[in-house]
């Protein structure tokens, strides 16, 4: 229990086990449906018992809790019946060399965002999702919970600067996009059917400007309202579904 206590807690630990903690039946399930290296799991009153099955057939070491345990190490005001142990499942940027959609994290610091941004790209079907250093820790049990999941079904690169990761899929082949709030071309006339790489800054501050600089082109979602902008976890739901959207419509050839 207390390295499940320091394992949500602090990401220095997590790093140097390279392991995190997967919460609640749902978010358990879909790690072992991916096949991630599921090493332990916690188990309270209330936890399904066909997942406690299925988690002791993937070799996980499962410990009983009495009740009121979880409660005092979780991470979350009302906790799950369960929990999860689980090592590192990012991959190398090179896994991304034949990408067609690749969503690009910088600084991206709110770890909702950074789950929304997580699942929007799963969802519409990109090849992966990189996040840069600087950006919000991905194992971070907010960000893993707000993923749903999707962190188990999308390669996900971490670390590298913006600039290297930038440069990266530009040598790939993909298209840069740069995601501007204002003066960038109207995110529904840009052509989303080629290989492209979007580039998703700041909730706050946006893009670096080396980082903008440095992509092919921008893009923006032009706001009706007063609001100046969408959050990064929005944004990254529109621009992701507007390319499956184009990409399914290309495919029938309509």
């Amino acid at each position: 229990m207390q390295r499940l206590r320091r394992l949500l807690r602090k990401k220095s630990v997590r790093d140097a086990e390279r392991a995190f903690v997967v919460e609640g039946a749902k978010v358990v399930g879909e790690a072992l449906d991916a096949g991630a290296p599921v090493q332990s799991a916690f188990v309270g009153p209330g936890a399904p018992p066909e997942l406690v099955e299925r988690l002791l057939d993937a070799g996980a070491r499962v410990h009983t809790l009495e009740p009121g345990v979880m409660e005092r190490v979780a991470d979350t005001v009302t906790p799950q019946p369960i929990a999860a142990v689980v090592g590192y499942i990012d991959v190398p940027l090179e896994q991304l060399r034949d990408a067609s959609l690749v969503v690009v994290c910088v600084d991206v610091r709110d770890p909702g965002n950074a789950g929304t941004v997580l699942r929007s790209a799963e969802a519409a079907g990109a090849d992966g999702v990189i996040c840069c250093e600087g950006s919000v820790d991905v194992y971070n049990p907010k960000t893993v919970r707000a993923s749903a999941g999707s962190l188990f079904h999308v390669p996900v690169i971490v670390g590298g600067s913006p600039a290297a990761a930038t440069d990266a899929v530009g040598s790939f082949g993909l298209t840069r996009l740069a995601t501007v709030a204002h003066g960038g071309p109207d995110y529904a006339t840009v052509d989303l059917t080629g290989r492209v790489a979007l580039l998703l800054g700041n909730e706050a501050h946006g893009l670096p400007d080396e980082v903008a600089g440095a992509a092919d082109a921008q893009v923006s979602i032009p706001m009706a309202g007063r609001t100046e902008s969408l959050n990064v976890g929005m944004a990254a739901a529109v621009l992701c579904f507007e390319a499956a959207r184009q990409r399914r419509r290309a495919g029938n050839g309509d």
